[in-house]
């Protein structure tokens, strides 16, 4: 889908005389009107503030730490201690509590492309700050679940969708660069976050921990969503990556795109939507029972829980490397990387003992995961425009966050029947390496291409900022 911006009529690419033949499944759309709109709004800063942008996305995905399973981790034996709960009580709420979470996402993302990044932030910052401080005075199974709920939705889903997608909106040519940025330091506090978590709610009790989370996001998150973030370059009266107006005086605009039943009905899109699922499925069902599925391997719990550190720094390099890599190379090939990587992970989880064995396993592990995040950060832009980029990723990012529900379950019902985890290793390894075979055999969406004829109404030379920057290497 596209917004037509002026009122001639399309031609083909080449053929400048014969108009294009209607398509019906990209009926023209009126773009949403977020604050971009308004360049007025704001004073345009000398220099380019998608930086600025990159530092405040950043903060932003660290601050989902609450809502992540790693953090969450860390309270549920005071609270099952002092609620009076069973384990598979809380496992169930929190299995209930990420579904509902996951499927009012999409909704999320199509606030996102309505109200822009800066109004919608500042809404998910109030709403996790006010479930946080809820679930310090939760007595009964039924809070807890409508509290894990909300920090599902608004901590791992909504900040985080929002966070990644300010990047994209102010990139084009280096999109892979800054979301590599953003994904990973900000994966970096959210690893961090359970080490001192732990230690403060060992002192000052859950319920402490809670309020004082939700208080901190409060105090973070809404300030610099309202005080720091624009939700476009057009804001500021900027382009994406600093560029500077064309010589004639025209600007090019990156805001063309599919919308999300375009988007949804290509192959490719649900390639990638299953890449991140199966990394989220298997990883989590992994790092859920990481101290038992390692120690059956001969490692230490003090062992196992350090392996968690190999992966922290494999997901930062790869996440980081891939970021850069994204901006030149196909994503079909990243893709196919990532998930032979995971496969290879999984097996090796057989086979591993104390030593640089089960350090390998951990980074095989990080890796795919935070490489596959940037690579769906970055492809959906590339392929399918950024009109409607919150809500396409608002669909995938719900996929991913309802898989991570299934992943400790899955894992423990296949040790309770087989008797150990590396049956479930096993049997989940052909998960990825479909995936792997999908995205060599599935050829790119060509929506782009479709578009573009349109937008070579709005410039001389025909090309978009999403054109150009990758028509070189597309597939």
């Amino acid at each position: 889908m596209v917004s037509a911006q002026t009122e001639h009529t399309p031609r083909c690419a080449g053929s400048p005389d014969q108009p294009v033949p209607e398509q019906p499944s990209l009926p023209a759309l009126a773009l949403p009107r977020p604050s971009s709109y308004r360049p007025s709004s704001y004073r345009a800063p000398d220099r380019f503030y998608g930086w600025h942008i990159v530092v405040y996305a950043t903060i932003a995905l660290a601050a989902t730490a609450p809502g992540q399973t790693a953090a969450v981790s860390i309270f549920i034996d005071p609270m099952i201690a002092e609620l009076g709960i069973s384990r598979s009580a809380i496992s169930t709420a929190y299995l209930i509590g990420t579904l509902t979470g996951a499927a009012a996402i999409p909704w999320v993302g199509r606030a996102l492309d309505r109200f822009g990044i800066r109004r919608t932030m500042a809404a998910i910052g109030a709403v996790f700050g006010t479930v946080l401080i809820g679930l310090a005075a939760v007595s009964e199974i039924v809070g807890l679940t409508v509290g894990f709920a909300g920090i599902r939705l608004a901590g791992q889903g909504a900040l985080g969708l929002t966070a990644t997608s300010a990047a994209a909106l102010w990139f084009t040519r280096r999109r892979g660069f800054a979301t590599g940025i953003v994904s990973a330091i900000g994966a970096l506090g959210i690893s961090l976050t359970p080490v001192a978590l732990e230690g403060f709610v060992a002192s000052q009790g859950w319920r402490t921990a809670w309020l004082v989370e939700g208080v901190l996001i409060w105090a973070i998150v809404v300030p610099i969503a309202l005080l720091g973030m624009r939700d476009r370059p057009a804001d500021l009266g900027q382009l994406p990556d600093g560029d500077t107006a064309r010589d004639d005086g025209t600007r090019q605009s990156a805001e063309w795109g599919a919308g999300r039943a375009e988007a949804a009905r290509t192959p490719y899109f649900w390639v990638i939507a299953a890449g991140v699922a199966a990394c989220g499925l298997l990883s989590t069902g992994v790092n859920f029972h990481q101290i038992s599925l390692l120690g059956e391997r001969g490692l230490t719990p003090t062992e196992a829980a350090g392996n968690f550190v190999w992966q922290t720094i494999a997901m930062l390099l790869v996440t980081l490397a891939t970021g850069a890599l994204a901006d030149r190379v196909r994503p079909r090939w990243l893709i196919t990387v990532m998930m032979v990587m995971l496969a290879v992970g999984l097996v090796w989880g057989t086979r591993i003992s104390p030593g640089i064995s089960a350090m390998l396993f951990g980074a095989l592990l990080g890796g795919a995961g935070g490489g596959m995040r940037v690579l769906e950060a970055t492809t959906f832009p590339r392929y399918f425009g950024t009109a409607q980029l919150g809500a396409i990723r608002g669909l995938v990012v719900a996929v991913s966050v309802g898989s991570t529900a299934f992943g400790p379950l899955l894992f423990a019902l296949v040790h309770q029947v087989a008797g150990s985890y590396s049956a479930v290793l096993l049997w989940t390894a052909p998960i990825p390496l479909i995936i792997a075979v999908a995205a060599l055999v599935i050829a790119p969406p060509q929506l782009n291409a479709a578009l573009g004829d349109v937008r070579r109404e709005r410039s001389p030379s025909g090309e978009s900022p999403d054109e150009s920057s990758t028509s070189r290497h597309a597939p």
